[in-house]
Parts: C-alpha cells; sequence; structure tokens
C-alpha cells in the first residue's frame, strides 16, 4: 500500500506527497481555483519537478482512467474497492438477467436498493453516472457504489 502524507497550502490549496509501493515520490498540489499540479522527485538530482499541470475538468478525466471507468484489465473484472462503509464494485450484465432491457428508472434502483450505478461500460463507451433512462443490456459492465448490503441488493434486482 501506498503512503500519502497531507498538508494544507495556505492560500494555495493542499499537498499530496505520495510514495508508492514501487518506491516512486510524487506530489499532488491541488490550488484553490481547481488547477492539479504532479510533481515527481528525481533521487539522481535530488530535485522535484512539475511534471504535468491539469484543469480541474483533465483531472477528473485522468481520475476516471486510473480508477478504471473507461478501462478495466480483465484479471480485474471482479475487483471491488472499500472506503470505509462505501464499497465500488464492477458488474458484469448477463443476457439472462431479469434486469436487461429495463431501464435504471423502470428497475427502481435507487429506491429499492440504496444503491447507485455510477458508470456503464459498453465495449469502448463508457457513460459516467447514467440517469434513469439508461438502458441496461447484455454484455454492459456496471460500476455500481454504496454498503455492502445495499451492492447485494442491486445484484439479486438484476438477476
Amino acid at each position: 500500500m501506498s503512503v500519502v502524507r497531507e498538508s494544507d497550502l495556505i492560500g494555495i490549496g493542499k499537498k499530496f506527497q505520495i510514495e508508492t509501493e514501487a518506491g516512486d515520490n510524487m506530489v499532488v498540489v491541488i490550488h484553490d481555483d481547481g488547477r492539479r499540479e504532479l510533481y515527481r522527485h528525481d533521487d539522481e538530482d535530488n530535485e522535484t519537478r512539475c511534471v504535468m499541470t491539469l484543469s480541474d475538468e483533465e483531472s477528473r478525466q485522468v481520475a476516471g482512467i486510473i480508477g478504471g471507468l473507461s478501462y478495466k484489465p480483465k484479471a480485474l473484472e471482479t475487483i471491488e474497492v472499500a472506503l470505509d462503509d462505501l464499497r465500488i464494485e464492477w458488474y458484469k450484465v448477463e443476457a439472462s438477467n431479469d434486469g436487461v432491457n429495463k431501464s435504471i428508472g423502470e428497475l427502481g434502483v435507487r429506491q429499492k436498493t440504496g444503491a447507485s450505478i455510477i458508470a456503464a461500460i459498453k465495449d469502448s463507451e463508457t457513460k459516467i453516472n447514467p440517469g434513469p433512462d439508461y438502458v441496461i443490456e447484455p454484455g454492459d459492465t456496471l460500476v455500481i457504489a454504496g454498503k455492502a448490503k445495499h451492492i447485494k441488493l442491486l445484484k439479486e434486482l438484476l438477476v
């Protein structure tokens, strides 16, 4: 697990120092105006250099890519992430599922389960935060978030 240190930069924003499992050192500065700067520490020169500056929108796009909303390696198809009580899971929709060819609204996903579908992935296309009109189709991979009991209810609703 990587080590993350967080500190306030008065009048600027927040700084996150990250040491990865591989031993790399990175600093992320989030400015109050939404900009993000990524710095990398070079052990040879003993210097930290800005390698990239991103807007708020670009940062969110990159976060989605790194977080696996656009592409998920085959080995991680059943991955789940747990953050305190919040869980995020990927669920592959099969043709035999009862929830197939029904919209999120028609199924009453949030009302009946308490879980949320935060993305739907089909082939190379990702729909972030699909609305109630989104129709769930065979082959979709749904990125679902909620407490464990809510995610279980959502899976039961889809099966």
